[in-house]
């Protein structure tokens, strides 16, 4: 039988080496109910010192066990990594898996916990949203105000899905975006992609590898069993809502038997999900992680550092949970959580091209547009989870005037005009939307205006050489102007341009970051009002 081998040296400094040492062997795993017979040793001349080693001996075989309890002497003695390799890996377990956790938390809000208070649905059943979402929409940061939501968290692990639309106008723009737990945007259903007649899709889970059945018009395959799809259809004004409800009631989402009128298949076990919360972000995000792993397999891509978690008490290879871990390499862990924030902060600044004060870039899209480019993916969570591919539509961002400055709107009133014929080149709609930039959620406002966007023109005024000016201010410009006005919070706004359906021939803000149309700066107000 393998042994372990324990040796002590003691010195007494008055007589030198009294004994030269104490080595113990017995095997790994030692139970403390069985009898242990250890070899004879030299006893010293000091017998309490004697009696003492072999207290502390004992302690160390049977410290934090149970009677009848066996310990694994090799992982007892095996130790944590050092400080500054947990904060290595913390880092880079932070920017890699702050998109997963994100999701993971909304699935948690939206899904799993009914009393979250943004709870929509459960899994595979579809929720149409009625309405816009406003500062009371907190889940989610940077959210669209634009197009009423429709959701579904899709649970693929009994069976596919199919996901059907009915035909749309052809004057009114929708989308269906399929995104999997890694936040890959993994294909489109919509105007720009199938057109606006109605059909038929099917969502697979990983794995599958079925044939297609008749009268589906495309599949969809996603990597994660499961995965968010989202809906936006267009709303002209208040008054159009009860039209975009009666395209939702036309979005439907049932199992491929269901579909094919076949006995439905074996229901999943359920999964006891590890709960999660926006407030607990910051706080748990390791365990949160590790929670949320469990629901996204690993690829060749993120083998790496998926090898590098374990060490540090994440994902399926660890040795022990991250809970488990000294509070000083907890500490550590914080620290490198701290450098991982900061340096998707630093991308969002410096990685993304600088035009006129707005970032403009593309950040979403599907596998291989990351390709393993974690800190890109990190950015566009951060940025505003769940955004579209560059060409499905384009989202500047800005924090800074035209000239540098960081935005102000507690001290400060600002201006963004669009010289005539200038206005944001789209083939569906455009906006400007407001956020808070701390939260980067909606702001609560008096006149309850979130964004000013294209169908909003007919009743926005123009200046005399057709230009078109947006006011953004926290307190209203005056009567005459608050048809142009987009109110600002009182501190540092953030704001984010939406470009649904891009033309792509001149003037075009595609390809992103070099197009021929270029958003115009925010700039300081000359107005004294």
């Amino acid at each position: 039988m393998p042994c372990s081998f324990l040796s002590f040296c003691f010195i007494d400094k008055d007589d030198g080496y009294r004994y030269i040492a104490l080595r113990m062997a017995f095997p790994d795993t030692v139970d403390i109910n069985d009898d242990v017979n250890f070899p004879k040793v030299k006893m010293m001349k000091n017998k309490q010192f004697w009696l003492a080693s072999i207290t502390f001996l004992l302690l160390i075989v049977g410290c934090g066990k149970k009677d009848g309890q066996s310990i694994d002497l090799k992982q007892a003695a095996s130790a944590y990594p050092s400080s500054e390799e947990v904060r290595a890996i913390a880092q880079e377990a932070y920017i890699y898996g702050l998109p997963i956790v994100m999701n993971y938390v909304v699935m948690n809000e939206y899904v799993l916990d009914k009393n979250s208070g943004q709870y929509k649905a459960p899994f595979n059943i579809i929720h149409n949203e009625n309405r816009v979402f406003t500062y009371k929409d907190t889940s989610i940061v940077t959210p669209n105000s634009d197009t009423p939501y429709s959701m579904v968290w899709l649970d693929l692990r009994a069976e596919p899905i199919v996901v059907s639309v009915p035909a749309v106008p052809k004057n009114r723009y929708y989308s269906v975006q399929f995104i999997d737990g890694n936040t890959y945007n993994y294909g489109y259903i919509g105007s720009r992609t199938t057109g606006f007649d109605a059909g038929n899709y099917l969502i697979v889970g990983p794995g599958w590898t079925g044939d297609t059945p008749a009268g589906i018009q495309k599949v969809f395959q996603t990597s994660t069993p499961f995965g968010l799809t989202i809906f936006r259809t267009q709303l002209f004004n208040p008054d159009d809502m009860k039209n975009v409800e009666k395209i939702q009631a036309g979005y439907k989402v049932q199992s491929l038997s269901t579909f094919l009128n076949k006995a439905p298949a074996t229901e999943p076990e359920k999964v006891a999900f590890p709960p999660a919360t926006t407030e607990g972000i910051k706080s748990n995000f390791y365990e949160y992680l590790d929670a949320a792993l469990q629901f996204v397999p690993a690829s060749s891509q993120d083998q790496d550092i998926r090898n590098k978690l374990s060490k540090i008490g994440v994902g399926a290879n660890k040795t022990y949970a991250y809970k488990d871990m000294p509070s000083d390499l907890k500490a550590a862990a914080d620290q490198g959580m701290k450098e991982g924030d900061e340096k998707i902060a630093q991308f969002l600044v410096e990685g993304i091209k600088n035009i006129n004060g707005w970032n403009v870039g593309s950040v979403f899209g599907d596998r291989s547009f990351f390709n393993g480019n974690w800190l890109l993916r990190a950015a566009a969570a951060k940025a505003g989870i769940y955004g579209n591919d560059a060409t499905e539509a384009m989202y500047p961002a800005s924090r800074f005037s035209s000239t540098g400055e960081k935005l102000d709107t507690s001290a400060n009133k600002y201006t963004i005009t669009f010289a005539k014929g200038q206005l944001p080149p789209v083939n569906a709609f455009w906006s400007v939307t407001m956020y808070d930039g701390k939260t980067q959620l909606l702001i609560e406002n008096p006149i309850e205006r979130y964004l000013i966007n294209s169908p909003m023109l007919s009743k926005m005024k123009k200046n005399p050489d057709g230009s078109l000016t947006i006011y953004v201010q926290k307190d209203s410009p005056g009567k005459s102007k608050e048809s142009n006005w987009l109110p600002a919070p009182n501190g540092n706004p953030y704001l984010v341009m939406r470009l649904y359906w891009p033309k792509v021939e001149a003037p075009s803000i595609l390809p992103p970051g070099s197009g021929s149309w270029s958003p115009p700066g925010i700039e300081l107000s000359k107005s004294t009002h």
